[in-house]
């Protein structure tokens, strides 16, 4: 929690985007969509953010008096279900400041934004709250992807962007993965747009482990096993001698075509068991006539 040196600076700072300050001690609307906004986060300050009870918008205490009741219905907004996901959040008395007590909530930015209150995302704009517009909304849905736990989400640090083939993002793959009338509206670089789709980390400058699979240059410098292997055996076992072997690699759209043309050649035809006869017109299923003779 805030040093009291702190929590007076945040008081006089009438600006900032991490405080709130109300004197109403019952207005939980209030309260929630203050709360919902700073686990938002969209400046992406990425530090804890504070509602204030009991200190008026200029930073002038009001002389609250803050009881258990007040506190418990504070840290009753975390759970009532009507944010989610829900916030990480305390509550906690301050009677520490020169005029009277606070009662102080500290909310988390959340790692898997937008968080909603009954439905409605909430934002901070500059000292004010109010509901995220559409694009406001997607750069959080963005900022989720790029906090995912899940491997091909995470960023590869040292897969810049100068390693990938953003042709091969721009040329084939976007065309193909959204509709055309997104894309003639759309502004943004291709930083952005590989962001947007999961492929790159905007924050720490790097193509996540899919981006650096699909599009790097040489994707076995960061997964060494980003390779297809063929291998074609004297036999039926694999551990007969290998008669041929190929390892296909670079970016998983040149594997794929390089396969395309690879393998129908390396596919050979089975051979009838038995032969075609008048009665039988099947390769396979052989004339009971034919079998008996």
């Amino acid at each position: 929690m805030l040093t009291t040196d702190e929590l007076l600076v945040l008081l006089k700072d009438i600006e900032s985007d991490r405080v709130e300050r109300t004197t109403s001690t019952s207005d939980t609307d209030k309260f929630s969509q203050a709360v919902c906004a700073f686990a938002n986060d969209l400046p992406n300050h990425r530090k804890p953010c504070y509602l204030i009870i009991g200190a008026s918008n200029d930073g002038t205490l009001s002389g609250l008096n803050v009881t258990i009741q007040l506190l418990q219905n504070l840290g009753g907004i975390r759970s009532d279900g009507n944010i989610l996901p829900l916030p990480a959040m305390t509550v906690q008395k301050r009677a520490d400041v020169p005029g009277g007590e606070l009662a102080l909530v500290e909310v988390l930015p959340s790692d898997i934004p937008p968080v909603r209150y009954k439905g409605q995302v909430w934002i901070r704009v500059g000292p004010r709250r109010a509901i995220a517009s559409e694009s406001e909304e997607r750069i959080l849905r963005e900022r989720r992807t790029s906090f995912s736990a899940t491997y091909d989400a995470s960023p590869c640090f040292e897969c810049r962007f100068e390693d990938l083939v953003a042709d091969i993002f721009s040329i084939t793959y976007l065309p193909n993965a959204v509709p055309p009338e997104v894309l003639k509206e759309n502004r943004r670089d291709v930083r952005e747009r590989m962001s947007s789709l999961g492929f790159y980390d905007l924050d720490k400058d790097c193509a996540t482990f899919a981006g650096a699979l699909l599009f790097a240059k040489y994707p076995r410098h960061w997964l060494p096993g980003a390779y297809v292997q063929f291998v074609r055996f004297d036999g039926v076992s694999i551990t007969d001698e290998p008669m041929d072997e190929h390892q296909f690699a670079g970016d998983l759209l040149t594997v794929l075509r390089e396969l395309d043309a690879f393998l129908p050649a390396q596919i050979r035809s089975r051979p009838a068991l038995f032969p075609r006869c008048a009665t039988s017109t099947s390769m396979t299923i052989p004339c009971l006539r034919c079998a008996n003779s």
